[in-house]
């Protein structure tokens, strides 16, 4: 089984985690639906879940906090979380590079250290100082996640923007079928891709891709629990794939990977 343990290049999608407003029905949903593993955390993490597939980490689900008065609740989305060996240099970089800092950042006990921020377009992320936890373990396999990918209408601004915070770098794939797509890499490695939302009009956005044996067979099942199809299965040069939502209103991406080599 696909497995990663040990420290990330900057950059790097580490984490992903999910805050929601009924985090029970959240959990429940994810462990029919992929065979996830999870259970309300202590008090002193807000009730955090990290959940785990075969036992290794794979993602976190929390309970919304209340709003304050007046205040509209945070769209529920799946939060890609990037790694960085310094949060508050990586904040002020982000700052410097024309992003902005949702939440600054906070210790997660031993764990580590987090932030939250959107780039200049407002695709939103979160940033990850590991110590104790370095984050998903679990990658690949069929219910675990297999990709990163980040939309957006603005690639050369994403481009620079993303290597100026978190050494990024934005490499045009020389893939037949996937003209206009962009290979991020870290410390060398391709850890994610980048490209332009085929409908116009949609919000930048991180949009985080699970791995799957058979895309159909999984829609019909996530409908079954009350999910909803935003894209029905399709074939393309990755593989086969469909985009859903969970039933709390999350959007993700299916994908069965078809054998390739991106650049």
């Amino acid at each position: 089984m696909p497995e990663v343990t040990g420290s990330h290049a900057p950059g790097t999608p580490c984490w992903i985690d999910l805050i929601v407003p009924d985090q029970q029905a959240a959990l429940d949903f994810y462990r029919e639906l992929f065979g996830w593993r999870g259970e309300v955390g202590a008090a002193e993490f807000h009730g955090y879940s990290v959940c785990t597939f075969g036992g290794r980490p794979v993602a976190g689900i929390m309970a919304a906090p209340p709003s304050e008065s007046g205040a509209p609740a945070p769209p529920v989305a799946w939060t890609v979380y990037l790694a960085t060996e310094d949060a508050d240099a990586t904040e002020k970089a982000i700052s410097g590079a024309g992003g902005s800092v949702l939440m600054s950042t906070v210790d997660v006990g031993t764990l580590g250290r987090m932030a939250v921020a959107a780039d200049p377009a407002g695709a939103v992320f979160g940033l990850w100082q590991a110590r104790e936890f370095s984050g998903t373990e679990a990658v690949g396999e069929s219910g675990a996640v297999v990709w990163h990918e980040l939309n957006t209408s603005d690639v050369a601004g994403a481009s620079a923007f993303y290597h100026a915070a978190l050494s990024l770098e934005a490499v045009p794939t020389d893939m037949e079928g996937a003209e206009g797509y962009y290979s991020l890499k870290a410390g060398g490695k391709v850890v994610g891709g980048m490209g332009t939302p085929d409908e116009p009009g949609v919000p930048p956005h991180w949009l985080v891709y699970f791995a799957t044996d058979d895309p159909d067979a999984t829609v019909d099942k996530l409908t079954g629990l009350g999910g909803e199809v935003v894209a029905a299965p399709f074939d393309m040069v990755a593989g086969r794939m469909a985009v859903v939502r969970d039933p709390q209103g999350a959007m993700f991406a299916l994908l069965d990977p078809a054998p390739m080599n991106p650049t």
